[in-house]
């Protein structure tokens, strides 16, 4: 049976929507009283499934607005849906006719409504980001902190920095009391951290950015992280197979501190030392080895989520 989806395109002030298969569409605006209008739009057209793009955050208030509305919501690629739409020959673009699009995407991938986040989850991903902004800046003021030779701009520098490191140590510090709070989290936590060479930030980074792990399969985790290789044959053809697309957060992390754990992990160190041996170029071994730790991270996360379900 086919479901009635409403598309919507997503703008920093506007949210236009269109309906598959009626052809209703309209434009709200995209805030609070704009998302309660959508909200009846897609009740009087007695819509299945509202379908947006990641639009660069400005999609999160009406998606959440939308669920707490009792609005089923998906989200969906925006690169995807453009080769969709290049695909079916639609060369034009306008708002409208991007919003038929996602409306019609959604219906030939048979996507699904994407669960909201939960306060807590929205919380820690708010947290880690603003501490990896805070430590990026830090980085670049002692950088020029350590190039300055001028005494009043190297007191006033000194004060940056200052303040960034306390900055830095009050987000850490919620961080830590929000992992230690939540018994699932605090779960997931020691388990990451029995493996040397997993620190605090790292943890954070990963139940903030991948919460899915120890949900999903080894194969499809590593998709979502962008650390699966692509297969690019033709006939006799076997082409190079390089990893696309994912979460650039988790991977970035994986790949800074899979060497690390390699020193201390015998079956990663392993895998290190054969990759090496056969000659593989840098990056190669680098994406091996970053799949390699999250393939572990996974399973772990995986029995720790069943350890804690069997026990409460």
């Amino acid at each position: 049976m086919n479901r009635i989806i409403c598309g919507v395109d997503v703008s920093k002030e506007w949210l236009d929507a269109y309906v598959e298969p009626c052809g209703a569409a309209d434009r709200f605006g995209n805030d609070a009283a704009g998302i309660a209008e959508l909200a009846g739009f897609c009740r009087f057209h007695a819509v299945d499934l509202l379908v947006m793009e990641a639009s660069g955050s400005y999609e999160q208030p009406a998606f959440l607005l939308l669920w707490e509305m009792g609005q089923p919501c998906g989200i969906a690629n925006a690169r995807a849906v453009r080769y969709f739409a290049e695909s079916m020959g639609f060369l034009e673009k306008t708002d409208k006719i991007d919003a038929a699009i996602i409306a019609r995407y959604a219906e030939a991938k048979r996507l699904k409504p994407t669960p909201p986040p939960s306060p807590a989850q929205r919380r820690l991903k708010a947290l880690v980001a603003r501490l990896a902004q805070v430590t990026g800046d830090l980085t670049i003021q002692k950088q020029r902190r350590s190039a300055m030779a001028d005494a009043e701009m190297t007191e006033s520098l000194d004060e940056v920095i200052a303040l960034l490191v306390r900055q830095s140590r009050r987000l850490e510090g919620e961080i830590a009391s929000m992992l230690d709070d939540d018994p699932l989290w605090a779960c997931l936590d020691r388990a990451f951290r029995s493996l040397k060479g997993v620190a605090g930030r790292t943890v954070a980074r990963l139940m903030a950015e991948l919460p899915e792990i120890g949900i999903l399969s080894n194969k499809a985790i590593a998709k979502l992280a962008g650390l699966a290789p692509i297969a690019n044959d033709s006939g006799r053809r076997k082409g190079k197979r390089p990893i696309r697309g994912g979460r650039a957060g988790p991977r970035s992390i994986l790949f800074l501190i899979a060497r690390t754990v390699a020193r201390y992990d015998p079956h990663l160190g392993a895998f290190h030392a054969r990759l090496q041996k056969a000659g593989k170029p840098k990056m190669v071994t680098r994406i091996a080895l970053a799949r390699k730790l999250l393939v572990i991270l996974n399973a772990k996360a995986r029995h720790a989520r069943n350890e804690f379900a069997n026990a409460t």
